[in-house]
């Protein structure tokens, strides 16, 4: 009953939004129209759940009112009838419960990504290469917007390390789950005897702060320029345009020297920082609450082992979820939908029995 009166209460609050973006004077005003019919969109999917559910509800009322009736072939007919809509009630239920789940707050938000070659030398640095080309073309697919903010390089074609930013619609959404440490089987191509070899990178995936999640003073900034150097000649620049910004209470360093401006270099490497310092606050806030989210997929672990990619059999293993897919080619491709799925569905699984705890 205390479900009933939830979603009849986001029904009413649902109506009570229709009727207000109605309203002429409203209309006149695009922020609250836009304030409006974002919360119309995430009331929507529960509203009609909720619809669907009251409708089979009845359905079953009048199944249950025929089976009792008189007519024993109408009654046949509503036991068949009645096995189905119980079973669609059920998985309506589940769907309501996941609608109603608290919503992660960064959901929405554009995500800048670290990825770091680990143990492996150059191998591990390809690798790290290798799984920036298939953040950037799974951002492609979905039609997002994807900056450097700095990158380390090496001479064959590896990354030490990069930072970029993917801004998109429910990116840290998307991409939340892949902090940790990624390993890799494969024959190095500068490997002569052909054996096989293990390199790790990791991946830090951070929500994109924004001015107003934290306030940064100036006085406690240090700015430093220098100039811009790549390997092998690469975005050498003649002035001093690439910038680093320490900052002093907490140590925190970033930099940037992507752009040949030192003014854009600035700004990027501000906003970069302005997200560290968020994603410090959210990591704090994530140990606070380690016992109670201990075995989700989504603990935010950076030193944890989440997956292994196997070039010779094809294969790309989460060990989180002990899920194995034998389609590593389609996947380094930025085809990573369906692992984002499992790993959505295995959180939302855990947070549900956590409610019924």
């Amino acid at each position: 009953m205390e479900l009933m009166d939830k979603l009849r209460e986001i029904e009413q609050s649902y109506k009570e939004i229709e009727a207000r973006m109605a309203d002429p004077e409203v209309a006149n005003d695009p922020q609250e129209m836009q304030s409006l019919g974002k919360k119309h969109v995430d009331l929507t999917p529960i509203v009609d759940a909720f619809m669907r559910y009251e409708s089979v509800l009845k359905q079953i009322k009048d199944s249950k009112e025929m089976i009792a009736g008189d007519d024993k072939e109408m009654a046949e007919l509503a036991k068949e009838e009645l096995v189905l809509l119980e079973s669609e009630l059920k998985d309506l239920e589940r769907q309501i419960q996941i609608l109603l789940l608290p919503k992660d707050i960064n959901d929405d938000r554009s995500v800048i990504i670290e990825i770091r070659g680990g143990a492996g030398g150059d191998e591990a640095a390809l690798f790290a290469a290798n799984l920036f080309r298939m953040y950037t073309r799974f951002a492609e697919r979905q039609r997002w917007k994807t900056e450097i903010i700095s990158a380390s390089e090496t001479g064959i074609g590896g990354y030490k390390e990069i930072i970029f930013r993917i801004d998109g619609p429910g990116a840290y959404s998307s991409l939340k789950f892949e902090s940790g440490v990624h390993r890799v089987q494969r024959v190095p191509e500068t490997e002569a005897s052909g054996r096989i070899h293990t390199s790790t990178a990791t991946v830090a995936v951070l929500p994109e702060a924004a001015d107003v999640d934290i306030e940064v003073r100036p006085e406690d900034l240090k700015i430093d320029t220098y100039r811009a150097s790549g390997a092998g000649g690469q975005h050498v620049n003649m002035t001093d345009s690439a910038v680093r910004i320490t900052h002093l209470p907490t140590g925190i360093v970033v930099t940037c020297q992507d752009e040949r401006s030192q003014i854009k270099n600035r700004a990027k490497a501000m906003q970069f920082l302005r997200t560290k310092l968020y994603d410090a606050e959210l990591q704090r806030q994530n140990a606070e609450m380690a016992a109670e989210r201990k075995g989700q997929v989504g603990t935010g672990d950076r030193s944890e082992r989440i997956r292994t990619y196997n070039y010779p059999q094809n294969r790309i293993s989460d060990h989180r979820i002990n899920l194995t897919l034998y389609k590593l080619d389609q996947v380094m491709d930025g085809d990573i939908y369906e692992l984002i799925r499992a790993l959505s569905d295995a959180d939302q699984a855990e947070k549900l029995k956590m409610l019924t705890v």
